[in-house]
């Protein structure tokens, strides 16, 4: 009797990208990130107060998404952290945060005293719904951080007008969006401030680094003072007007970026092409949904390729699922535990917001709590794949999603 060859290479089947080129690595480099590293070391102007690397990265960055102003510093946690200090926020204030991000979004609250209040996300953006934001403003909140997760664009009309009406400052977590844009604004500069991540998955990468963009001449002032040991800018060398940190990036860093940020517009397209091309093969499979993009994004970041597998989900297949696509050759990961589930934030908040004698805030997030029991990522290298590769993971998704009863 002959047995039938399971379809799932995770079951014995062939797996879709057999015969392919391994997907693309991450990251990527060249000649470019070797010359300005030899150059720098070379010069012996290592760090960025001594040499002009970092600064001349600052100001192509700033260029790249249309701000006045871009301090860099050490990583996209003191993004947020000096970003939120320069805002004023505080001892006691309220930050409100999305709870579908990466878990620094709201710790950055944490480290300036602050309380994280979780607002849901929208489930088919997997973004920060502006209405549920509203709905937990209290006399405490000071800000807003609306999360432009995996290269997609917050709201930021919506956002913009409700930190003008009530008085809040907004923040634009665009750790993942370098080069994403609404209504021809570069993110980071249609809020007060923007912060972005440079660390090693990112699609702009120097291993670790971030930066802080804004409009605002003061604001800017502010960040460089925190990421300055309270120095001003222009002001003398001893000239500490304010305490600050030192969060400076070295001109290594500096170099690898400035390589980086000239490659990304290629990179950029390459990505939105074979998005586009997953996005129109998925569109037909029964079972899989994929995060819309609002008309409004005139520029998506494409960090991740998010989709979600409903029907998986509710028989708690997610993870089998994530598994089966990495034996056909496509690495899928499952992606964020809700933070408003995680126990470290929750007993942080709690106890800074009794011992400031407030209340604990209580979220209410079952958007959050869905797409994280369902949703599924495609790194941004993935992106970077052939023709034949993307068609090759669109049909091992389709596969997958397809056979839910082998992955029992």
């Amino acid at each position: 009797m002959t047995v039938a060859t399971p379809s799932l290479a995770i079951n014995g089947g062939p797996a879709e990208l057999e015969g392919l080129p391994a997907l693309p690595s991450w990251p990527r480099f060249g000649p470019e990130e070797e010359r300005g590293l030899l150059e720098v070391l070379h010069s012996g102007a290592w760090g960025s107060t001594h040499g002009d690397v970092v600064a001349t990265f600052e100001r192509e960055f700033a260029r790249s998404q249309q701000a006045e102003h871009a301090i860099a510093l050490g990583n996209g946690t003191l993004a947020l952290v000096a970003a939120l200090r320069a805002a004023g926020v505080g001892v006691g204030d309220e930050v409100i945060v999305p709870p579908y991000t990466f878990i620094a979004t709201a710790a950055a609250a944490l480290f300036v005293g602050a309380v994280p209040v979780f607002a849901d996300v929208d489930a088919d953006s997997h973004l920060l719904d502006p209405a549920a934001v509203e709905s937990v403003v209290t006399e405490r909140t000071k800000a807003v951080i609306p999360v432009h997760l995996a290269g997609n664009v917050a709201d930021m009309t919506a956002f913009a007008e409700l930190g003008r009406r009530l008085g809040l400052t907004i923040i634009e977590d665009a750790a993942q969006a370098a080069g994403a844009q609404w209504e021809g604004r570069g993110v980071g500069t249609i809020g007060d401030l923007g912060t972005f991540s440079f660390q090693s998955s990112k699609n702009l990468s120097a291993g670790e680094g971030g930066i802080v963009t804004t409009n605002d001449k003061d604001l800017a002032g502010a960040v460089y003072s925190l990421v300055n040991v309270g120095r001003v800018p222009g002001g003398g060398w001893y000239q500490h007007d304010a305490v600050g940190y030192n969060l400076r990036l070295t001109e290594f860093q500096g170099a690898i970026l400035r390589a980086q940020l000239a490659r990304l517009p290629e990179q950029q397209q390459l990505r939105e092409r074979n998005a586009l091309a997953l996005a129109e093969q998925l569109a037909g499979v029964e079972g899989v949904v994929v995060a819309p993009t609002d008309e409004r994004v005139t520029a998506h970041g494409r960090h991740l390729f998010l989709f979600r597998v409903p029907g998986l989900g509710a028989q708690g297949l997610r993870d089998a699922a994530a598994a089966a696509l990495a034996a056909e050759g496509i690495p899928a990961a499952t992606g964020y535990v809700p933070l408003h589930r995680n126990d470290a934030l929750l007993r942080e908040s709690g106890a800074l917001a009794s011992k400031l004698g407030q209340p604990v805030p209580e979220a209410d997030c079952p958007n959050a709590d869905l797409v994280s029991s369902d949703t599924l990522w495609l790194t941004q290298s993935v992106l970077l794949g052939s023709e034949e590769q993307i068609g090759a993971v669109g049909r091992a998704i389709a596969k997958v999603v397809g056979r839910a009863d082998d992955l029992r």
